[in-house]
């Protein structure tokens, strides 16, 4: 698949995991009373069990065993949730933004390291 197509499918994948993580996020923190950052990261997690299942099928079209993906994919998701949690800090409790405006950017950030992590590194096609 080419780059350009790849990134348009990770995008997409990224499209539905994110509305995921976001309706976690407004969930946890409008009717359940959570604070944006861990509500954040709930969004996190559950957004990235749909973006591996996705993006391991039809963004990567991957043929590695999950014995092989599933642990390399959390590694670069959990580099990621490191991320979100140190951008929403800053933004929301460091700098006093509004948590919705920062998520967005946020998710900008992580959408670019997911990516390379994952085209580079997780999914790539040979041995490691």
């Amino acid at each position: 698949m080419s780059l350009p197509r790849q990134l348009s499918v990770f995008a997409l994948v990224g499209v539905v995991a994110t509305a995921l993580h976001y309706a976690v996020l407004v969930g946890l923190v409008e009717l359940a009373a959570w604070t944006p950052v861990p509500g954040a990261l709930a969004g996190y997690l559950s957004g990235g069990v749909v973006s591996y299942i996705l993006n391991r099928r039809h963004t990567f079209e991957s043929v590695r065993p999950h014995e092989e993906t599933t642990w390399r994919f959390a590694l670069v998701a959990f580099v990621g949730f490191c991320l979100t949690y140190g951008f929403m800090r800053l933004f929301v409790e460091n700098m006093g933004a509004p948590y919705l405006p920062a998520q967005i950017v946020t998710t900008g950030i992580v959408f670019f390291w997911s990516f390379l992590g994952n085209r580079l590194w997780t999914f790539r096609a040979g041995p490691a």
